[in-house]
């Protein structure tokens, strides 16, 4: 594991308070063509959680508006609308020097006892290390039974084993969030023969326009997560997907949904 990335990363998400509504957040350090939307949803969750006390995060709608710049830091302005005993509301923005690039809308919640029930397939077997698998934007461990990025067609699903490193709780909601914007664009592209994700900018442009992420249970990082991934539509110069995360006993973590840009060249 890139222990350079990984650090980088979580630099990231040690916002600083630039007064009592607004944060600002460094962009990591990647050679990539502009700013990762990962990054974005995580720092979002950050600021989020910092706007309210005694809650936990348990959704986060985000709205990509326009590319962000690498090498800037982004600023977060904050709003909370709603306040209750268990449930809070945080309006965000997201902005560099250009403009606005991105808005989010996060609510939060004090998780309650009560009865539980949950009806997912149980998670196959971990794949072998031999399965490995390098997702350049993700400095941890994954590993898939399956090829992201085989130039067969093959159904639109994808199953991701992900192992975030061991981090703070508070940080957890943000870099598993992080991991959910990554591989759905290449998951629709699956049944197109011939192209995969690594094609982005020669068969097709695509870029994610919205992003959501509900957080059912408390989690903990530092142990194998499973992203389970469908994406059962492509049209009129999109794509959307959805996907549950579950841990590696079978319980339901939280779950995500992804809608993108994808057009054809």
């Amino acid at each position: 594991m890139p222990a350079d990335l990984w650090h980088d990363l979580l630099g990231c998400l040690d916002l600083t308070a630039v007064d009592e509504h607004t944060y600002e957040g460094p962009s990591q350090r990647l050679e990539y063509r502009r700013l990762f939307g990962g990054q974005l949803l995580a720092q979002f969750a950050r600021a989020a959680a910092r706007s309210v006390t005694g809650k936990e995060l348990k959704s986060l709608h985000t709205q990509f508006l326009r590319e962000g710049r690498t090498g800037e830091p982004v600023r977060y302005e904050t709003d909370v609308p709603q306040q209750g005993r268990t449930f809070a509301t945080v309006r965000l923005v997201a902005r560099q020097r250009h403009g606005v690039i991105a808005v989010a809308n996060a609510a939060l919640h004090a998780w309650e006892e009560g009865p539980e029930r949950q009806t997912t397939d149980p998670p196959p077997a971990l794949p072998g290390p031999e399965r490995r698998v390098d997702l350049a934007l993700l400095p941890w461990e994954s590993r898939a039974a399956t090829d992201l990025d085989t130039e067969k067609a093959e159904p639109p699903v994808h199953e991701l084993w992900t192992r975030v490193p061991g981090a703070p709780r508070v940080a957890a909601p943000a870099l598993l969030a992080y991991a959910t914007d990554l591989t759905p664009i290449g998951t629709a592209l699956r049944p197109v023969p011939g192209v995969t994700q690594t094609d982005s900018g020669t068969a097709f442009v695509s870029a994610v326009t919205a992003h959501t992420v509900w957080f059912h249970r408390p989690f903990d990082t530092g142990r194998w997560l499973l992203l389970r991934q469908h994406s059962p539509l492509a049209a009129h110069g999109r794509c959307f997907g959805r996907g549950d995360v579950l841990t590696e006993e079978g319980a339901l973590i939280a779950s995500f949904a992804q809608e993108a840009l994808l057009r054809f060249v």
